[in-house]
């Protein structure tokens, strides 16, 4: 058995993330630190590139699942559980707020509540952010799964928790499992169709939200589905 241990201790990642930071390192010594030993002929650090080449990098490693993990030869049962764990801690630090109920004060603030999760998400996925009269946020509710159009969706079942939840706002948020955020003509007419309805229940659509992978689109930044009178810097 091959362990990290077997190189020079200058190229061992745990020695490196002790001398240098963790954001030394890159994402294959990250996943060896986790991994801890190899096989015969490939130590961790090596297991950990094979499994970045079987998965397709980064953003492979956040949506492949268990079976895809177990595959690689050296990695096994107990490594994918390890590694599926770490990635699962990371989505949850990422939707964290020190505070229980985090501001929205920008896309970004928005982007960055469900980014992480929602790039990883192989069907599309609708949400709603629903927040308070000081942008303050009340709950994330999950009302779609598969492709958005107009027909699909019901501007009651949009509304009807944040009406219930006494919400004075809310954010759309879905995402494009293709990877490119660019919205739709699906996507303006919805965005247009539900704007108008908030309208007239007095619960403003502040935005809607279009996740790509690590990436999004504001499209009320972009003046998309909104009227010109709607749009605020």
């Amino acid at each position: 058995m091959y362990r990290i241990t077997d190189l020079e201790s200058t190229d061992r990642p745990r020695d490196r993330l002790q001398e240098l930071g963790v954001g030394a390192l890159s994402t294959a010594e990250l996943i060896a630190i986790l991994i801890r030993t190899g096989i015969q002929g490939r130590n961790a650090l090596q297991l950990a590139q094979d499994l970045l080449k079987a998965v397709g990098g980064l953003a492979g490693l956040h949506q492949a699942p268990f079976e895809v993990f177990r595959a690689v030869p050296g990695i096994g049962a107990a490594k994918s559980a390890q590694l599926k764990a770490a990635i699962e801690l990371g989505r949850r630090i990422a939707v964290a707020s020190p505070e229980s109920r985090p501001r929205i004060q920008s896309p970004d603030d928005a982007a960055a509540l469900v980014l992480f999760e929602m790039s990883a998400l192989i069907q599309e996925h609708m949400r709603v952010i629903m927040l308070n009269t000081r942008n303050d946020v009340l709950k994330i509710t999950e009302l779609y799964r598969g492709s958005l159009n107009t027909s699909v969706i019901r501007v009651g079942e949009i509304f009807r928790e944040a009406i219930q939840a006494n919400a004075a706002s809310i954010i759309l948020v879905h995402n494009h499992p293709s990877g490119d955020p660019s919205p739709s003509p699906e996507d303006i007419a919805v965005t247009k169709a539900l704007v108008e309805a908030g309208k007239m229940l007095d619960i403003e659509v502040v935005d809607h939200i279009v996740i790509g992978q690590n990436c999004y689109v504001s499209m009320k930044r972009r003046g998309l589905g909104f009227r010109k009178g709607d749009l605020r810097s």
